[in-house]
């Protein structure tokens, strides 16, 4: 009995804490394999407890946070801040996330090689 007092599902700890925006985001996260606890991919029902380290990829970024306090509901930020120790290194400059392809002011349309060129680039950045 005292072992559900000291657990909880992790798709609603993420949840409950901030960390995704929707409980259905948490589950998603879950069931596509962007949730590791204590280095194992996990289920959304798996249960956390305090002392778990929680790795979370979401967005093109990881955040690592080790579980202080279990909780169920979601409550404010402040509160969500002291169940968790956040250990995810800081993020990349925005600069460095959006590279912005300039054209030259009345340079027209892009040729179909631009475009492909273009193209070739977005796709280099969304899947690294």
């Amino acid at each position: 009995m005292a072992d559900e007092q000291d657990s909880v599902r992790v798709d609603v700890w993420l949840w409950s804490v901030r960390l995704v925006k929707t409980r259905s985001m948490a589950t998603a996260a879950c069931r596509g394999g962007h949730v590791k606890v204590n280095d194992t991919r996990v289920k959304p029902s798996t249960p956390v407890r305090p002392g778990d380290e929680v790795r979370l990829r979401l967005n093109g970024r990881e955040r690592i946070v080790v579980v202080q306090r279990v909780i169920r509901k979601r409550v404010g930020a402040s509160v969500a801040a002291e169940c968790l120790i956040d250990k995810s290194p800081p993020p990349p400059p925005r600069e460095a996330l959006l590279p912005v392809a300039q054209r030259e002011r009345g340079a027209g349309r892009p040729t179909k090689r631009e475009r492909r060129e273009l193209e070739r680039f977005r796709r280099r950045g969304f899947f690294t």
